[in-house]
């Protein structure tokens, strides 16, 4: 495999102090693929994206399907991000996609991010799936400086006319009565929208629902080659061989260049760190003042994601990150300590046990992407949710079922073709300037 990164940042370093594989057992690993099999639709990762379309595939099309996973079910992004199921999937702002897209496809783009929100409850609803959901009330992003209190003032009537729902906003007097204190905090706007959740135990019931609807899932499985063959395709693994008439690729940031060769330079991975406290006090809660279990981001452009969850722990995360070694891993560590020390300084003897990163991933446009591979017929990819995975992954993996099974289509922002990024192999290079830039802007 072809990727950009170090080889520790995919490795199991990362992950091995992460804070969901604490809370729920994994079941036995599934089966690695042996000998040839076949199947009529393969699909490539098994996070929300694949999961999702293979639950669709099987349940709803009743389609002989195949996922294929390079380490566990869940084990990416899928299985260790900070569990907000809520609305996003692009970077670009919303007066740059009307431009793009029109009035139309902003409206059409609006509607998708609701929908995504909206069948990731479903689905935990339809199959069980208890996955600790709390946070209903939706999300609040605080302003980090005074003006941008007047920044999200100016924005909530448009967020009204988009969403359907009557954003709040709160100020900076009204804070500690919402159990949303913070020195760095000057007002917040709540959007009722989304919810919060334990994202290992979704992934894990997504895997079941999708065995359950007849999907076949191969773990420690990782895919060597893709050999277009015979109006199919072949995907090589060590152990076997996977014979299929359709693809679909779900790998997103933890996706290789040369898997297939068409994504070379179409994506790229950026690191996300979190953290989590040990279960904190009522004591100590109302000693920090915040006790609100919103899901919460703050107005930076490196910006940091919380929240309480409902075992009283302190989940605190944050972007950056240049490169991905050991020693690069541990700075990122002290960094981000100091950011939660520095934000909630009620709380800087606290402890935190668990530390954990992973990939997210961008595309050159800042917009998700769920189309074709290039050329190859029968044969499709999504990615690129920009931190937002957990409802748009989960969406984006039904529209996949839809393109394969010739019954939807994509929204046209997800449908545009991916663009290169520059400087090909080395396009990580874009990150040290972008950071800087963003940091800088971020302080004045």
């Amino acid at each position: 495999m072809r990727r950009i990164y170090e080889d520790h940042g995919y490795g199991s370093g990362p992950v091995a102090r992460c804070y969901w594989d604490t809370t729920v057992a994994r079941p036995a690993p599934g089966p690695a693929l042996a000998g040839v099999e076949r199947a009529e639709i393969a699909v490539i990762g098994g996070g929300y994206t694949g999961l999702s379309a293979a639950l669709h595939l099987a349940r709803d099309a009743g389609a002989d399907v195949a996922v294929l996973e390079a380490e566990a079910i869940g084990w990416g992004a899928s299985g260790r991000n900070g569990g907000f199921a809520c609305i996003g999937g692009t970077k670009a702002s919303d007066a740059t996609l009307l431009r793009r897209f029109g009035a139309q496809g902003l409206a059409e783009w609006h509607g998708a991010q609701k929908a995504s929100v909206a069948l990731v409850a479903d689905i935990l609803d339809r199959h069980g799936i208890a996955a600790d959901v709390h946070s209903q009330g939706g999300e609040v992003v605080l302003a980090h400086r005074p003006r941008d209190l007047s920044a999200l003032r100016a924005e909530a009537p448009g967020l009204e006319r988009a969403y359907g729902v009557r954003p709040e906003l709160i100020g900076p007097g009204e804070l500690a009565g919402e159990g949303l204190s913070g020195p760095g905090f000057h007002g917040a706007l709540r959007l009722p929208l989304g919810f919060a959740l334990n994202p290992l135990k979704y992934v894990l019931g997504l895997a079941r629902a999708a065995r359950e609807a007849g999907a076949r899932l191969y773990e420690n499985a990782p895919v060597t080659r893709i050999e277009p063959a015979g109006g199919g395709f072949r995907l090589h693994t060590a152990g076997g061989v996977l014979e299929a008439k359709k693809l679909i690729l779900a790998t997103n940031g933890y996706s290789s260049d040369d898997l297939p060769g068409w994504m070379a330079g179409r994506y790229l991975p950026t690191q996300s760190a979190a953290l989590v406290t040990r279960a904190l006090t009522p004591e100590e809660i109302a000693g920090q003042g915040w006790s609100s279990d919103l899901m919460a981001y703050d107005t930076r452009r490196l910006l940091h994601y919380f929240r309480l969850m409902p075992d009283r722990r302190f989940l605190f995360g944050m972007r950056g990150g240049i490169r991905a070694d050991a020693a690069a891993q541990e700075a990122m560590h002290r960094k981000i300590r100091a950011d939660f020390e520095a934000m909630f300084p009620a709380w800087a003897g606290i402890e935190t046990p668990h530390y954990w990163s992973g990939f997210v991933c961008l595309s050159w446009h800042l917009t998700p992407y769920a189309g074709p591979i290039g050329d190859w017929a029968n044969a499709w990819a999504g990615f690129a949710y920009h931190g937002n995975g957990v409802s748009m992954g989960t969406y984006t993996g039904r529209l996949l079922a839809g393109l394969a099974t010739g019954t939807g289509a994509a929204p046209a922002l997800m449908a545009r073709p991916p663009a290169r990024f520059p400087f090909g192999r080395f396009r990580r290079a874009l990150l040290a300037p972008a950071y800087a830039w963003y940091g800088l802007r971020d302080r004045v």
